[in-house]
Formats: C-alpha cells, structure tokens, sequence
C-alpha cells in the first residue's frame, strides 16, 4: 500500500456516513452506503493492482518465481525505505516502491538455482520496475474513479 489515498477517502466518507457532519453546510450530505461499498470494492482492487503489477512486469520481462518474489518484497521494502530516505510525501515512497522492485527482481533473478547473468536479469528488472510504475499510474486512476463515486454518492443523497 504506497498510496493511501483511497483509504483515507473511504474513512472520510465512513465518517461522514456515520456522524451528524456538522461540519458540512448541508448536514443531509452524506455519500450513502452503497458509494461507501462501491469505494470499498475500487479501494481492494486499486491495491491488487498495484501489487500485482509490479510481478507482471517481471514476469512479461521473461523472470522467474525468484524474481517476481523479489520484485514483490522490494518494492514493499523500497516504498518504506523511500519515504525515510526522500522526505517528500508520495515521492520519496512512489521512487523507493519502484527501485525496490527493480533492485528485488535483479536480486530474485540472479540469486538461487536458476540464477542469471546481471545482463540477462535486467530485462525482468526493468520490467518490474515499470510494472510497477504502471500499477501506482493505474491506483491514481481508480482512486479518481472513487473519488467520482463519493461525490456523485453524496449529491444523489
């Protein structure tokens, strides 16, 4: 999870949902509970996505199970190491996510029984990291979709 956008979207209109909302110009603005599952359901998949995304690309890039562990792991490893490393909210964990699952897959695919050149595992690498540049892109993309959700949620209520 690098991007906690959709979750904090969800627990906002959660709290919305759940409370007298005050705090709105219009207390009777709610999201409604079906946005809320709607939301819930983009928020999973929007995570699965970027998971995976990062493994297919090692695996389209011709990688191993090695090597897509690696990506996997790194790019967890990289996103937390990222946002210590480069302080910069979503930069430092978005350029550490990538690297790690770059770094992760070399490691996978040149380590073990099937272990390859440092030439041969840069396709795979290469490939995991834009894997998962693609699945952070495609997270952006339906945590906007739920956004659109929310709104159109609280304006039919």
């Amino acid at each position: 999870m690098q991007l906690p956008g959709t979750w904090i979207m969800l627990l906002l209109g959660l709290g919305v949902q759940s409370a007298d909302a005050w705090w709105l110009l219009e207390g009777e603005s709610k999201p409604g509970w079906w946005a809320l599952g709607i939301g819930l359901a983009l928020a999973l998949c929007a995570e699965v996505i970027e998971t995976v995304a990062g493994v297919a690309g090692a695996k389209l890039g011709g990688g191993h199970k090695r090597g897509m562990w690696g990506a996997l792991l790194g790019a967890i490893g990289g996103a937390v190491m990222g946002t210590f490393l480069i302080p910069i909210p979503l930069v430092g964990s978005l350029m550490g996510a990538i690297g790690g699952a770059f770094v992760g897959a070399m490691i996978g695919e040149t380590t073990g029984s099937h272990a390859r050149s440092l030439s041969k595992a840069l396709k795979p690498a290469a490939g995991a990291a834009i894997g998962r540049g693609a699945g952070t892109l495609a997270k952006v993309a339906v945590g906007a979709a739920m956004w659109v959700v929310l709104v159109v949620g609280m304006a039919l209520n």
